[in-house]
């Protein structure tokens, strides 16, 4: 039985809600959610380190306690501790902690004044009006609670595109040691890369299905077999998420690829296409008739009708089949044109590495640049960098550049104030390399105050990046109002960067708006906002989304040299 780092942040995560709702030690609170994100951060399984013996303490952020509760998830697939706290707070109640506008106070409150123990109770007490009986919960708290209700309902049942990566890595790995298969991927929204994914779509290559599947359903990831057939069956696995498994023949591999691998809006483009030519496309290949006359791989496919190859990111109907016909689809950016990383934070604040860790694990991957940007102290970053804090960052950044085979750029994440303006003076700014500026506080401004809260803030000649451009959480909050086209427009008249946020709770921008800003002429970056040094892979995530947006290397600025970078950023 193997435990994926995703059931280990998941345990962990309702720890932490269910002892914060029990108002526990924010001590001991902070330091299960720490851990959780420094896990749901790696780039390697946790269970490897445990069947390794490593030291699990050697993570930074994870301490003795917590390793031992860790090794006991990874062994037992349980944890006793939880399972003692849920027996007097019901595990109901961390669901509740993610709908927006619930925190650990409101719903100890409404569980313990209106006993409400379900999603389905919530909005019971909402239509009949008893939730307006407790305190602090008028008319504005339970709209925004239904949207937040609708939000999660919409997201739950699909799993963050990075915690379905190792799921999927390990059930490959098991399906090709069954000596019957020549070849097996995984198709759908996860081959398409969507930041989140449903069911998995598996294809194999065999000519005796039968005993794939009687190999397939002996996975012991396997919670339930819902179906199982001679070429087919359907599982669910401990993680909750659904698989399918296909056995099909090496000629019919690539029409099955194409149909499976989806989205449905492309395939039905695709289809219509082929009968203008006579010809029909189903999974198992492309007819002439009776006869088949493609089907072995997908580029076969797409040649027969007229078309070059489509990329697996691009296939939403969204212009990709007339691009392919007039042969203008885009050179898609790949990870390899990255040159740096242009937001990360370190220990100074929020982080866990220091800043040469940092620089060196940048160095590693072949970056030429990173920029290191801690938050600075504003209202929601206590421990932030003042001025004189950020000032002894710079002169240290300084002597480190004078030691590493990377620059270490001098920036900060400044925080965008209500008013628009950057919660640090322009003398200040002025030391910086470039600027990172988010924000991070009254999410719920009506948009046309939110649209210009950023429009000022872009106004500051020091302005570089707009980061998280729409505050997005998936799966947990829903992005704030702002007309983004108005942003994108002000940003290319001003010479300002948008950020495609990699990291995967975020994926901010959305695709739709990287093709958006790619059409407007806008500049993007993309950046990991790595606060330890294993996620700087996340880096991969932020290269998926920006090709499902069309973007080519040109439209991203950390592609570029270190001096053709420093071009880009000088507004001043």
């Amino acid at each position: 039985m193997r435990v994926h780092n995703a059931e280990i942040v998941n345990t962990l995560n309702r720890l932490a809600d269910l002892l914060e709702i029990d108002g526990e030690n924010p001590f001991k609170i902070r330091a299960y959610r720490n851990a959780s994100r420094v896990i749901g951060g790696m780039s390697h399984e946790v269970s490897d380190w445990v069947d390794e013996g490593k030291d699990l303490t050697d993570i930074p952020g994870i301490g003795k306690s917590i390793a031992e509760k860790i090794t006991t998830i990874v062994k037992t697939g349980k944890l006793p501790y939880l399972k003692d706290v849920e027996s007097h707070t019901p595990a109901v109640l961390s669901k509740l902690m993610r709908i927006d506008g619930l925190g650990p106070k409101r719903v100890q409150l409404l569980h313990e004044k209106l006993h409400i123990r379900s999603i389905k109770d919530l909005k019971q007490a909402i239509s009949s009006g008893k939730i307006y009986e407790l305190a602090g919960f008028g008319e504005k708290v339970a709209k925004r609670i239904q949207e937040g209700i609708k939000h999660l309902t919409e997201y739950e049942s699909r799993y963050a595109l990075n915690e379905a990566v190792p799921i999927v890595q390990t059930l490959l790995s098991y399906l090709k040691q069954c000596p019957r298969v020549t070849e097996v991927e995984c198709e759908g929204s996860f081959r398409r890369r969507k930041e989140t994914v449903g069911d998995l779509d598996i294809l194999a290559i065999a000519v005796d299905g039968k005993s794939v599947i009687d190999y397939f359903i002996q996975y012991d990831e396997i919670k339930e077999v819902i179906s199982q057939g001679k070429t087919r069956s359907t599982v669910r696995l401990r993680s909750g998420i659904q698989v399918d498994l296909r056995v099909v023949p090496a000629q019919a591999f690539g029409s099955a690829q194409l149909y499976f691998t989806g989205s449905k809006a492309h395939n039905i483009a695709i289809r219509k296409i082929a009968l203008q030519h006579n010809l029909k496309i189903n999974e198992y290949g492309v007819f002439d008739g009776n006869e088949r006359v493609a089907g072995r791989t997908e580029d076969e496919i797409y040649r027969k009708i007229g078309l070059s190859y489509i990329e697996p990111e691009l296939r939403e109907d969204r212009g990709e089949i007339e691009a392919a016909r007039d042969n203008q689809l885009p050179k898609l950016i790949t990870l390899q044109n990255i040159r740096g990383d242009l937001h990360s934070h370190t220990d100074a604040t929020d982080g866990n590495n220091t800043l040469a860790e940092m620089a060196k694990a940048a160095a590693s991957k072949g970056y030429e640049y990173l920029a290191i940007t801690d938050h600075t102290q504003h209202l929601t970053m206590v421990h932030g960098l003042d001025k004189k804090r950020l000032l002894q960052q710079i002169k240290k950044i300084d002597r480190l550049n004078e030691q590493l085979n990377i620059v270490i750029l001098k920036s900060a994440e400044i925080d965008i104030l209500e008013d628009g303006s950057l919660d640090l003076p322009n003398e200040l700014l002025k030391e910086l390399d470039l600027t990172v500026c988010s924000v991070h506080s009254k999410f719920h401004l009506s948009q046309a105050k939110q649209t210009e809260r950023i429009l000022r803030a872009m106004d500051n000649p020091y302005f570089n990046i707009l980061a998280h451009p729409t505050g997005r959480l998936i799966n947990r909050r829903e992005a704030y109002q702002v007309d983004m086209e108005n942003v994108m427009r002000a940003a290319a008249m001003r010479g300002c960067v948008l950020e495609l946020n990699a990291q995967p709770e975020r994926m901010d921008l959305s695709d739709v708006q990287c093709k958006m800003a790619k059409d407007m002429g806008v500049k993007l970056v993309i950046s990991t906002d790595a606060h330890e040094v294993s996620q700087f892979d996340w880096m991969q995530f932020g290269v998926y989304q920006g090709r499902r947006g069309w973007l080519e290397a040109s439209d991203v600025i950390n592609t570029l040299s270190l001096s053709q970078l420093q071009k880009v950023l000088k507004r001043r």
